[in-house]
């Protein structure tokens, strides 16, 4: 599931690719382009090496939880990511 990339993050940032938005909820609704929220969960792409005497804990392919506004926007590729440190992510699913 785990995508080489042409880059490598430094240190303790990780990129991350955002799971979809959600077309609908639970119980049925379709909602619109103009309503939908930024997703919170997305899958480990390239993770950097850590710091000197913390080692990450995190490694391409998991599942992760993010703040809402985590990590900055890039384009690679044609695709969209986000670049985050380690300590932006809440809990791997």
């Amino acid at each position: 599931m785990a995508k080489k990339l042409s880059i490598t993050p430094l240190h303790d940032r990780v990129i991350v690719k955002p799971a979809p938005a959600e077309e609908k909820t639970a119980g049925g609704i379709i909602i619109p382009d103009t309503a939908k929220e930024k997703p919170q969960r997305g899958t480990v792409i390239a993770a950097g090496p850590g710091k000197k005497d913390e080692p990450m804990s995190v490694k391409a392919g998991d599942t992760v939880l993010y703040g809402k506004y985590s990590g900055t926007e890039i384009a690679i590729e044609g695709y969209d990511y986000l670049i985050m440190r380690e300590s932006d992510i809440l809990a791997v699913v």
